[in-house]
């Protein structure tokens, strides 16, 4: 009578009270890892970008590190000092383009400054002989419409402690990465070492496929960069902007981050070219427009279809679902995070087909 019992427990290894504690600890398991994961989502955003960043960056990496050291062939560069290179240029870049762009732009802010008061004054009474305001405001009744002092501190510490955040969560993605390539390596071999023998060297050739994939995306980046630079130097001087060299720098660099970066980038233009006229800052502010739908509408994914093998449809998609999800950076991670799920999903297809 008790044969029939014992062959059901060897065969299925569990008693039925077992199978429904195991079900009920790996149910509680899972909620409280999800649990975890969404409480440390920021951090792993900020590993993720910096993950990013750090392929995007190896193969440039890896030619630098084959460049000849003292003209002897055979000895090649240092990883840490080829890495150290690339963050120099980097890093020369943006003090180039800041020594460029700040001292100018005080100048004309404490210009525009200045000329407030009476910009102010002039527009209110052009509102007010069109009858789309009933009377000329006062700098007094302007004045009680300020917040109470301990408001305005309140909000002034609330800023500031955002701000901490942002230049906090800045400084770990760009020191991340050079870890990162530093170790490169090492956790890429940790990384086959979770696949069997026989599938590793498949698993190499779909890193070296992300990899390639996400450092063209940064390549179109930078393209996109310089076509916005070359394009909005050239309507700021057409317009008669002052300063328009560095106001497109600016635009160039500011098309690196998506969705603000444009907007932070046309904002100082407008308000150099409302010190030359308020026409000339409306004319800026359509260019400005005009060059951003052009951007967003056809040159991006144009520049990412070719650079990266993604449709336009595809990045189009990519960049509603990124920024709907995560706003700016999920925007910044949209088209290398579709271009590695295209090279997965091209991955899985072949070996069914296979298979």
């Amino acid at each position: 009578m008790t044969a029939p019992e014992d062959d059901r427990s060897a065969g299925h290894g569990y008693e039925p009270p077992q199978i429904i504690g195991l079900a009920v600890t790996a149910f509680f398991g899972a909620a409280i890892l999800l649990w975890v994961l969404y409480e440390i989502r920021e951090v792993l955003i900020i590993l993720y970008v910096a993950g990013v960043l750090a392929i995007g960056f190896s193969p440039i990496v890896r030619w630098i590190e084959r460049r000849q050291i003292s003209g002897n062939s055979k000895k090649k560069m240092p990883r840490w000092l080829a890495i150290l290179f690339l963050y120099i240029g980097l890093i020369g870049m943006i003090a180039l383009v800041l020594a460029l762009a700040v001292p100018p732009l005080v100048s004309q802010a404490q210009d525009l400054w200045t000329k407030l008061p009476e910009m102010f004054d002039h527009a209110q009474s052009t509102l007010v002989n069109r009858g789309l305001i009933s009377h000329t405001y006062t700098w007094s009744e302007l004045a009680r419409t300020i917040p109470s002092p301990a408001s305005m501190l309140s909000n002034v510490v609330g800023a500031l402690q955002g701000f901490v955040g942002i230049v906090a969560a800045l400084v770990t993605v760009l020191v991340l990465p050079y870890y990162l390539l530093l170790e490169a390596d090492s956790l890429r071999r940790g990384f086959l070492r979770f696949f069997p023998r026989h599938h590793r060297q498949r698993a190499a050739l779909i890193t070296r496929d992300v990899t390639l994939k996400v450092s063209a995306w940064l390549g179109g980046q930078l393209l996109l960069g310089f076509i916005i630079g070359i394009t909005a130097f050239i309507g700021l001087w057409l317009i008669g902007v002052p300063y328009f060299y560095v106001l497109a720098i600016l635009a160039g660099f500011g098309e690196m981050i998506p969705v603000v970066g444009p907007i932070l980038a046309a904002v100082p233009a407008i308000l150099v070219a409302l010190t030359v006229s308020p026409q000339t800052a409306l004319f800026t502010a359509a260019y400005f427009s005009v060059q951003q739908f052009i951007e967003n509408h056809f040159l991006v994914p144009k520049v990412m279809s070719q650079q990266v093998g993604v449709s336009p449809v595809t990045v189009l998609v990519a960049l509603l679902i990124g920024g709907k999800l995560l706003g700016i950076v999920g925007a910044l991670l949209a088209v290398p995070s579709a271009a590695i799920v295209q090279v997965l999903l091209h991955e899985y297809i072949e070996s069914r087909d296979n298979d």
